[in-house]
């Protein structure tokens, strides 16, 4: 395999099951709790907006999780996935390091969240659901789910951010193609979104809002359930098929990795692509995993780890995370998937405990190795995957400077062929790099309800 630009698997050997790294936990995950009650969610709580089976995947600690033939069946249509070896940008770096990108930008959506899109259509569909509900932020969440929906039968209503909606109007088409509504949020469909237009009009929206208005509108009706495309342990369970597939990629090349790198928003893309690798590290496998977001919402690096709501309107559980308050609004970068201001409660104890790095970018400098990738590679990235290809090259560019040879794998979670008024703004020079004031994100994280203590 060592000339090897390409590491393919075939569909036989495309994992059965999902890895749930709970049981597998430093410490066991603190329970989510009540908005109203502050006291630790019940599955029946969930109800409302989840089916069963998604409540269950997200308690469980069952360490694997048999996925379903008509899932699998679907998931056959882009998966498994190539893992290549990024020999141009290797020789273009003059690096030591062998690096490679496990490109999940093959999916009908153009990115990883097909992986739990079709397992939550799924679901729903077998539990006589005629409609979900959900917000995207850049569309890339939106577009998949509306996919998923199509193909097994559902009506998908999306609450697109506002500042988005018109920054890429082709992912609203994507979704409308699959028979989707798009709606830019705040909106005045729902009581949450009102209250934000009644406060701004002029609001660009954000995740928190967006969610918001989602959940409300499938807990007011009842053939409606709410579906997201992150932060929850049953959406990340679904993305950990990323990193069991990469994991029998390399042993294949003979490699064993040293930095796994990948993009964090709400946290799937970068979980679904570690977590198999966790036992490793806990084992005492010397791997190091790095988490990369942008300056303008450092939720790992610059938030708080305390409860907080996911939500802007207070709708949503409480969940033990980092956090930037669920009342802060980010600016609106062109990485509009890593607009959120939590992190996926999993993944943000795992960083408290250590066992996960962070780093932030400003965009200017994670567009400069978006350029020199797809001129090196051929693909266009994604503004949000560019930001783990900036974090792969710095760490490629640390073996330039040691000589070690070291095994840099990172997580090409989606293509920008729909995101080119972004690159349009960096070539001619527009883009801002924006780093949030401590004082504004303080006064966000001090907004959050001081319950439970």
């Amino acid at each position: 395999m060592n000339d090897s630009y390409k590491i393919i698997l075939s569909e036989k050997e495309l994992p059965q099951q999902w890895y749930n790294v709970q049981p597998d936990l430093p410490r066991p995950l603190p329970p989510y709790l009540h908005p109203a009650t502050g006291k630790p969610v019940t599955p029946e709580d969930m109800l409302p907006i989840f089916p069963m089976a998604l409540i269950q995947q997200e308690m469980s600690q069952e360490r694997w999780i048999d996925i379903p033939d008509p899932i699998l069946d679907i998931y056959k249509l882009w998966r498994p996935s190539p893992l290549h070896r990024a020999r141009r940008l290797e020789k273009f770096l003059q690096t030591p390091a062998r690096i490679y990108f496990k490109n999940e930008s093959v999916s009908p959506a153009g990115s990883h969240k097909p992986n739990t899109s079709v397992p939550q259509a799924y679901y729903n569909k077998m539990e006589g659901v005629t409609r979900l509900a959900t917000e995207t932020g850049a569309g890339q969440w939106g577009s998949a789910l509306s996919f998923a929906c199509q193909a097994f039968g559902l009506a998908c209503t999306v609450y697109m951010v506002k500042v988005s909606y018109y920054q890429k109007p082709y992912r609203r088409s994507m979704m409308q193609v699959w028979g989707s509504e798009v709606f830019p949020s705040p909106t005045d469909r729902t009581d949450a979104g009102r209250n934000i237009l009644a406060k701004n009009p002029d609001s660009p929206g954000s995740l928190g809002i967006a969610i918001s208005e989602a959940v409300e509108d499938a807990a007011k009706h009842e053939d409606t359930k709410y579906a997201l495309g992150s932060v929850l342990n049953h959406v990340l369970l679904h993305q950990t098929i990323v990193g069991l597939e990469t994991k029998k990629q390399l042993q294949l090349a003979g490699e064993k990795p040293d930095v796994l790198v990948g993009c964090v928003g709400g946290g799937s893309n970068f979980a679904g692509f570690v977590f198999p690798f966790v036992p490793d590290k806990l084992k005492g496998d010397n791997i190091r995993f790095v988490a990369v977001e942008p300056t303008s919402c450092p939720t790992f690096t610059k938030g708080a780890y305390t409860y907080d709501f996911g939500d802007t309107a207070g709708l949503t559980p409480m969940m033990l995370m980092y956090t930037l308050g669920h009342s802060f609004v980010p600016p609106g970068i062109h990485a509009g998937g890593l607009r959120y201001h939590g992190d996926a409660p999993l993944l943000s104890l795992l960083v408290h405990e250590k066992v996960i790095e962070a780093r932030a970018y400003p965009q200017n400098p994670v567009f400069e190795a978006a350029i020199t990738f797809a001129r090196t590679e051929g693909i266009i990235p994604a503004p949000e995957t560019s930001h783990a290809l900036r974090a792969g090259i710095d760490e490629a560019l640390k073996c330039k400077e040691t000589g070690e040879e070291k095994c840099i794998v990172i997580a090409f979670s989606g293509h920008g062929f729909l995101d080119l008024a972004a690159y349009d703004s960096y070539l001619e020079g527009k883009l801002e790099d924006f780093e949030y004031p401590d004082s504004m994100i303080q006064e966000a994280i001090c907004a959050i309800p001081k319950f439970p203590g």
